[in-house]
């Protein structure tokens, strides 16, 4: 009886410690997994709540200097739990990588994903940037944009972000005024030949890679199309 009374302990403890270490790993697949049905659940309840205030959108308040694909970030404390039963496991509020945002607030309000993990790249690469007297600016790229030479930064390959859109890696750019942002163009590029668009030189296209995702370009700048080549460029004042 002792025998089976200790295996029977040692399995217990066996599959505790498995089950903690495999939670992780799960909890971490779902908190960085895009789930269509995640993005679907909290459009209806967007729209329940619309039709329940008014027109009114549940939408944390930003300023008008804000990157449009910031500026609608839902406000999840008005929708759950009457709307909604939890906040989505992917979503910032509940530790994930995403901040659900809004597009298209006046005509057709959508329900799009904010990729925050941009961000942290973003941010180290500020923190080495303030260690330079001046950007290390390399190559003019448009009129007020620039690449950068990561090596002066410390860098031993050039950072970069997967595309949610192509999954392909992007590089980053740099403005004049030292913002840093990603370059889409290769992306804009590829949408472009698959789906069909009417944009006109001197338009800002980014919507095109919208309306075919469940994503925004996050830290974009305005790209538009160049009358020439008929290729993405970007669009400058």
């Amino acid at each position: 009886m002792k025998n089976k009374f200790y295996l029977l302990l040692i399995f217990i403890i066996a599959t505790t410690i498995l089950s903690g270490c495999m939670y992780p790993e799960e909890k971490m697949a779902q908190n960085q997994t895009p789930y269509k049905d995640q993005v679907d659940a909290v459009q209806n309840a967007i729209k329940q709540y619309q039709e329940d205030n008014g027109g009114l959108l549940p939408i944390k308040t930003r300023d008008m200097e804000t990157p449009i694909y910031q500026k609608y970030p839902i406000e999840f404390k008005k929708i759950v739990p009457k709307y909604l039963a939890d906040h989505p496991g992917n979503s910032f509020e509940s530790g994930g990588i995403f901040q659900y945002v809004l597009v298209d607030v006046e005509n057709n309000p959508t329900v799009k994903l904010f990729d925050l993990r941009i961000s942290e790249t973003i941010r180290e690469i500020k923190i080495r940037l303030k260690m330079q007297e001046y950007p290390p600016f390399k190559e003019r790229i448009a009129g007020n944009v620039y690449t950068l030479d990561f090596k002066k930064l410390g860098y031993k390959e050039d950072p970069y972000v997967v595309s949610p859109f192509t999954n392909q890696n992007l590089p980053f750019v740099i403005s004049g005024d030292a913002e840093i942002y990603v370059d889409y163009r290769s992306d804009l590029y590829q949408v472009m030949q698959k789906e069909k668009h009417n944009y006109q030189p001197g338009e800002d296209m980014r919507d095109i890679l919208v309306t075919n995702s469940m994503f925004v370009p996050a830290y974009s700048l305005p790209y538009t199309i160049d009358e020439k080549t008929e290729e993405p460029i970007f669009l400058t004042k």
